[in-house]
């Protein structure tokens, strides 16, 4: 799988889990339906929450790690060839 491939696909996997959070958020604090379940939608809205940090917390620090590396080889590549000029 390419480098841009799955930055792509770790970006998406962080929308997700955002998208989860605010879902869980509004689902525990302001849906009347969810209250009207009782346990049953506590449960509902706590999971949502947990996919949520499930799919936006990992892969923020495998992303994180990717762009550094990435920005470690850019640098190291720009001293090369600045180096090779000289």
């Amino acid at each position: 799988m390419s480098e841009n491939k799955q930055i792509f696909l770790l970006k998406l996997s962080i929308s997700l889990g955002l998208v989860l959070l605010l879902t869980g958020i509004y689902l525990h604090n302001f849906s009347e339906f969810i209250a009207s379940l009782g346990a049953n939608g506590i449960i509902i809205s706590a999971s949502c929450i947990a996919f949520g940090f499930i799919f936006s917390l990992p892969t923020k620090m495998y992303l994180t790690i990717l762009l550094v590396k990435r920005e470690a080889n850019r640098q190291q590549n720009h001293s090369k060839n600045t180096s090779k000029k000289c």
